[in-house]
């Protein structure tokens, strides 16, 4: 089992990252919030001058390793445009993207996009997706709106994996940046004429973030090294991921949030802007105990097999 992104697939992430700072950075995600008609003009054409959209993850491993990584750097400037879901998208061409849904008020983050929608349900069901009118401006919905969704024929029990697992690797690069926000502000930030930083409550604090942050990142490893494999149970270590992923992300954002303190809510600071745009990922198509219990249905008593196998040796 490998679960080192490969050369090429780091380097290009590192040039995603490179190209959103470049196009903008933390500005793209406030002119969408102004205007979310411009949603695409923001992203599309940034990540399509590097080949973003000719990536097909479902074909081959080392262009699913270049997706995650993809995603990896969208999430790190909270790129306000789906990419993981674009990269899911059917590989029929039957729509640009796919949305993996849940309940009976399905709802994605999808507002100002003039796109095809594929839906998926976690029990196999496909569909075709029609985004509602917002209800309320973007900055209370983080673009959020409602799906009317037709039944399409044939199963797409297939899709649930890479559908559940792409989108992980956005929020993983939303951990990414919101660990390097808390430490550079305890850096600059003083109290009783010292750094914050030099306090041991807050270098506490501050490895406890990055424990969580350490052990999404091995685990979103691992789940990619599943889906690459096309293991059987590809899908229950993408919900295994995406559970420890939103246990993270609390961990996270609550420490980056008490760090910053009451500035960490206001828009002048980053992550702000992060925390808000964070929360669609979160919560949909399920949060955090919905997760769960799917993955327990699913995983049996047996439980999910993990990095390490019962007798102690690593992968398998």
């Amino acid at each position: 089992m490998e679960i080192e992104l490969t050369g090429e697939a780091t380097e290009f992430g590192k040039q995603v990252q490179r190209a959103l700072a470049a196009a903008g950075g933390d500005e793209l995600v406030q002119a969408a919030e102004r205007d979310p008609g411009r949603r695409t003009a923001l992203v599309e054409p940034v990540l399509g001058a590097l080949g973003a959209w000719e990536l097909e993850p479902r074909r081959d491993g080392e262009e699913l390793e270049a997706a995650a990584a993809l995603c990896r750097s969208a999430g790190y400037w909270a790129a306000p445009y789906p990419v993981a879901e674009r990269l899911a998208r059917p590989g029929d061409g039957s729509a640009d993207g796919l949305l993996v849904v849940a309940g009976d008020e399905p709802a994605a983050a999808v507002e100002g996009l003039d796109l095809r929608w594929a839906t998926v349900s976690f029990e196999g069901v496909r569909g075709a997706a029609t985004p509602r009118a917002p209800l309320s401006p973007a900055r209370a919905t983080a673009f959020v709106t409602r799906l009317d969704i037709e039944p399409v024929d044939g199963d797409g029990g297939a899709d649930l994996a890479l559908a559940v697992l792409l989108p992980c690797w956005t929020l993983l690069g939303m951990l990414d940046r919101a660990v390097e926000l808390a430490r550079d502000h305890v850096l600059v930030r003083e109290q009783f004429g010292r750094p914050l930083s030099e306090f041991q409550s807050v270098q506490f604090q501050l490895t406890d973030a990055e424990v969580e942050r350490r052990g999404a990142d091995m685990l979103a490893r691992y789940a990619l090294w599943s889906c690459q494999a096309r293991r059987d149970d590809a899908l229950v270590d993408a919900l295994t991921l995406r559970s420890a992923m939103l246990a993270a992300a609390d961990t996270v954002f609550r420490i980056a949030h008490q760090l910053h303190g009451a500035s960490g809510f206001c828009d002048e600071s980053p992550l702000s802007w992060l925390s808000r745009y964070s929360l669609p990922l979160r919560r949909l198509p399920l949060g955090a105990v919905a997760t769960e219990d799917l993955l327990i249905h699913l995983a049996g008593r047996d439980g999910p097999a993990g990095l390490f196998e019962a007798n102690g040796e690593y992968g398998r």
